[in-house]
């Protein structure tokens, strides 16, 4: 595997793509991402890795031009997990539930494609409920997994009392 490609950020806050020696957009790091390309945003000053603000500024573009994907409500519960004692296990959670989502995508255009002869409505809504089912247990091993963590209550030990001499 190679190493990814660098794209540095200046004061200026200009991008520039070190592999082909030219500056680029936002719009050109979001292709990147769509490309599966794999890349690091640095800062040219500190050479502090920064990839994550500027995909976070990519997804906060693609929410205000329309359709968004998150809800006010899943905002806000996402905020509320920050410094909550469960922070750690949130974002294993979401990374999970997402490649659920996105492996079930997949499934479905793989057999969609293979059924080009039946009637596209019926299989459609065969399939959605399917992957619902899927995905609905899914979360539930996720959230099981969850509960099952460090921070989980032992079911191991004696809880009795011993008894008082006396």
């Amino acid at each position: 595997m190679s190493d990814p490609r660098i794209i540095k950020k200046y004061p200026n806050r200009r991008l520039y793509d070190t592999a082909i020696s030219s500056y680029i957009t936002l719009e050109d790091v979001k292709r990147l991402v769509l490309d599966r390309a794999e890349f690091r945003v640095v800062d040219a000053r500190s050479n502090d890795d920064i990839t994550r603000s500027i995909l976070l500024q990519i997804i906060s573009e693609q929410e205000e031009q329309g359709n968004p994907i998150f809800t006010t409500e899943v905002l806000a519960h996402i905020i509320r997990f920050y410094g909550d004692t469960l922070q750690g296990m949130m974002g294993n959670y979401l990374e999970k539930s997402l490649q659920a989502f996105v492996d079930q995508q997949h499934l479905m255009r793989d057999q969609l494609r293979n059924i080009i002869g039946a009637n596209p409505l019926t299989m459609i809504s065969d399939l959605a409920e399917h992957n619902l089912a899927i995905w609905q247990k899914m979360n539930e091993r996720l959230y099981k997994q969850s509960l099952e963590g460090p921070l989980a209550p032992r079911t191991d030990t004696d809880t009795t009392k011993p008894e008082s001499k006396g």
